[in-house]
Parts: C-alpha cells; sequence; structure tokens
C-alpha cells in the first residue's frame, strides 16, 4: 500500500480506514484490487471488496480468496 498509494509507512494499520485515513479513493480502489489479482493470480471482482473498509479487511478478504475457491460474499 505505501508503494502503490504513497502512503506513509507509518500510517498503515490493520485499523486504518482506506478512505477516511489513508485517502484512497475509488479509482486507487481498483487499482488494488488489479494488484492483488496479479500477486494472488485470482480472479477478482470489485464487487468482492465493496464491504471493505480497513486495511485488516483487505487483509482478510485476501485471505478468505486464496484459501476459498467460492466467491466471497
Amino acid at each position: 500500500m505505501s508503494e502503490l498509494f504513497e502512503v506513509e509507512v507509518d500510517t498503515i494499520r490493520p485499523d486504518s480506514r482506506l478512505y477516511e485515513e489513508l485517502d484512497i479513493d475509488s479509482i486507487d480502489a481498483v487499482d488494488m484490487i488489479i494488484k492483488l489479482k496479479d500477486l494472488t493470480g485470482k480472479k477478482l471482482r470489485p464487487e468482492d471488496f465493496k464491504n471493505v473498509r480497513t486495511v485488516q479487511d483487505v487483509v482478510d478478504a485476501v485471505y478468505v480468496l486464496i484459501n476459498n475457491d467460492t466467491p466471497m460474499q
């Protein structure tokens, strides 16, 4: 996240809110999904991440994606 969005490393915590604290906008969110697809090799749909609000939510969503072949709800 630090490199992709030019966010200071010390501001990235599990409870950091993506939009409010890290200034990640909707275009950045799409970029993040594309990057996660490249990193995981899994097909990602933007709607799978519609409820993601914090860094921990991203971690949890990726964990489910990697460990489960069924689409996330």
